[in-house]
């Protein structure tokens, strides 16, 4: 098409008043212009909407009742025009202005179907998350990728791999895992971009600790039904991940302000795991390397960029959050 932009940002949303707005005036300062904004809201009930609508941001919706992870993803890339889908939570938002670019750098390989990014998080973030963003988001690049571990939060995919092969809407999470196994089965890359880097903003109570990896557990027990998690992988998974924050606290002299936290949150990671995970079949340690120390996996390509300088949101939300929607 004449007039295809070059990537559609797709972006789901729900309640996210507190976060949107800076996402989406990140976006505006990318080096990459040539793009067009989907927001995907499932019901909001604050000022998501209106946050958005400040933005030049195409705004479609899908009923509560009527999401999952993967039929959100899919009513987003059928109103793309893109050549290029790019995929952010609400609650991201991008630390350095070549985000996009860097992220669709692979691409220039014509066997590459997805790239994805590193995630840090923020301030609110619990310790323990911390730390697991550090395992499976390396500072060093992966290109090519050889396992299917993904994150949709910060990702890209070639519009016309997606148009083969729509993201699975049964599952009730890791739909980008499922399609991400399915390019590689097809003789697809992946790659894993370090420099495509955004915070990834959580904060969450135990409780929705646990329900997030037992999600995650149900639809990794549909994708690879071959897989199991039982009561000793928990244990023998929760004791060294638990010694390993506490030793990496003590370093950082953060060990009594986090102590209970590592505790609870490693708990409800596993806890949750193992309610979501229950099934027959044995648990590999392909799949133990991959999503609980992908960081022991060494990068196969380091392509950092250097000098670069964050993007000042103060700035950057004076410009755009306090105009109209079309700046």
């Amino acid at each position: 098409m004449a007039d295809q932009p070059l990537c559609s940002i797709v972006i789901r949303a729900f309640n996210e008043e507190e976060h949107i707005g800076r996402l989406l005036a990140g976006i505006m300062e990318q080096t990459i212009v040539d793009t067009e904004i989907i927001v995907v809201d499932s019901g909001s009930t604050d000022a998501t909407i209106a946050i958005a609508s400040r933005f030049p941001a195409k705004i479609i919706h899908i009923r509560p009742e009527d999401f999952t992870f993967g039929r959100s993803l899919n009513l987003g890339c059928s109103e793309a025009a893109g050549k290029y889908l790019v995929f952010a939570s609400a609650h991201v938002y991008p630390l350095y202005a070549d985000w996009i670019e860097a992220l669709i750098e692979p691409f220039d390989d014509d066997s590459m179907a997805l790239s994805y990014g590193k995630q840090r998080g923020a301030e609110t973030t619990r310790y323990s998350e911390h730390r697991q963003f550090e395992r499976m988001y390396p500072d060093e690049s992966a290109i090519p990728q050889r396992h299917p571990l993904c994150n949709n939060a910060n990702a890209a995919i070639r519009r016309e791999l997606w148009e083969q092969h729509p993201y699975d809407e049964s599952l009730s999470g890791l739909e980008d895992l499922e399609w991400a196994t399915w390019a590689l089965e097809q003789g697809h890359l992946l790659a894993y971009t370090a420099d495509a880097e955004v915070i990834h903003v959580h904060e969450e109570s135990p409780r929705q600790v646990f329900r997030r990896y037992k999600r995650e557990a149900i639809a990794l027990a549909q994708i690879r039904p071959e897989e199991s998690f039982s009561l000793l992988d928990l244990l023998r998974l929760y004791f060294p991940n638990i010694r390993r924050d506490l030793q990496h606290a003590a370093q950082e002299r953060k060990l009594g302000k986090v102590f209970g936290e590592v505790l609870w949150f490693r708990w409800m990671q596993f806890w949750g795991t193992y309610i979501g995970f229950r099934h027959a079949g044995p648990v590999t340690d392909e799949v133990i390397q991959a999503f609980y120390y992908p960081n022991d996996t060494k990068a196969t390509k380091a392509a950092r960029r250097e000098d670069r300088e964050p993007i000042d949101y103060s700035e950057a939300g004076h410009r755009h959050m306090k105009a109209g929607r079309h700046e």
